[in-house]
């Protein structure tokens, strides 16, 4: 399955435990910038595919832009200044 986003969201992969995920969406929505949420632990492959992503770590929030990148724990202003990019 593609989960590359739409121009000016992203895709982000996270668990209901993630405290980083939980920050990241909180400031996500006070910004406006909209997002997919995926858990990782009830969408079947997707920790396959965040540990591809990062060295075999399940590692969460794991973000995927537009242009197809991906990027592991981003703060809100590298979200911010890849999605202008």
């Amino acid at each position: 399955m593609d989960y590359t986003p739409e121009a000016g969201s992203i895709t982000m992969f996270s668990t209901t435990w993630c405290g980083y995920c939980r920050r990241l969406k909180s400031q996500l929505d006070a910004q406006g910038i909209g997002y997919q949420e995926i858990n990782i632990e009830e969408v079947e492959g997707t920790a396959d595919l965040v540990a591809a992503l990062n060295g075999g770590n399940q590692t969460v929030p794991t973000v995927i832009f537009p242009d197809g990148s991906s990027a592991t724990n981003p703060s809100l202003a590298e979200v911010r200044s890849r999605l202008a990019a």
